[in-house]
């Protein structure tokens, strides 16, 4: 994830290649002109530096540069006061982007310091939403953040769906995909909330109304995600208390 966050910032032109460093265990495939290493260089103090590790390896990290720059976090779990403990008098920025970032289509979630410079930095990225409260914040990483991996379950299953009703698999991917993707653009852009665009597909007695009544019988699609993000959302606390051990 921070690689695609950083391609994008480069893409952009938010971040110039050659002002980053990236430290990692070994050497990685990165954009032209990104320096890379095993420790942190010996250089003026940075804007900002981000981690982009999993929990468990906070302790892994050898001691920060000195000078006072905000970190940005998008570990998963880690709050803030952990973070703020483990790195004392630095600025705790949390993030949580999800995969399309690396499109400029993304979300970021955010909470913390809102210090100088970071909206400008999360821009390119997609939607920026900040949430006051920590535990919204990570519900709300839940939906957006995991949200991906659950669309393309749904694309794989319309498809699958799709090939029931005699098309080729690659047909009905192919479909399920543009149908997928048009569909969220135009959501994105219209003057009414999805479920009224829903209605507004389906006419009465017609075939779309007939698909729509399977999925809103006994509301089980709502239940569905409903049992899919409290088992994602259970997971990320787990995380969070394991990060604070």
């Amino acid at each position: 994830m921070a690689g695609a966050m950083l391609r994008r910032w480069i893409e952009s032109g938010a971040v110039a290649a050659e002002d980053v460093f990236v430290v990692n265990r070994h050497d990685r495939e990165l954009p032209a002109g990104v320096r890379q290493g095993r420790a942190f260089p010996d250089e003026p103090a940075p804007d900002f530096l981000q981690l982009g590790i999993k929990p468990y390896q906070l302790d892994e990290i050898d001691p920060l540069p000195t000078g006072d720059y905000p970190l940005l976090s998008i570990l998963a779990g880690a709050d803030a006061a952990t973070l703020a403990a483990r790195f004392p008098g630095h600025a705790i920025v949390r993030a949580m982007p999800n995969l399309p970032v690396a499109l400029g289509k993304g979300v970021v979630a955010m909470h913390g310091r809102r210090v100088p410079g970071i909206d400008a930095l999360m821009a390119p990225l997609g939607l920026v939403e900040w949430f006051d409260d920590e535990g919204l914040f990570d519900r709300g990483s839940v939906l957006s953040g995991c949200g991906p991996a659950f669309v393309y379950r749904f694309i794989d299953a319309l498809a699958e769906a799709g090939t029931a009703l005699g098309l080729t698999p690659d047909q009905a991917q192919r479909l399920a995909i543009a149908t997928v993707e048009g569909a969220g653009l135009l959501a994105a852009q219209a003057d009414a909330p999805p479920s009224v665009l829903a209605d507004r597909v389906a006419s009465p007695g017609g075939s779309t109304r007939q698909g729509l009544n399977v999925l809103d019988q006994d509301a089980a699609l709502a239940a569905l995600l409903r049992d899919t993000l409290a088992a994602s959302a259970r997971r990320t606390a787990e995380m969070a208390a394991e990060a604070r051990r």
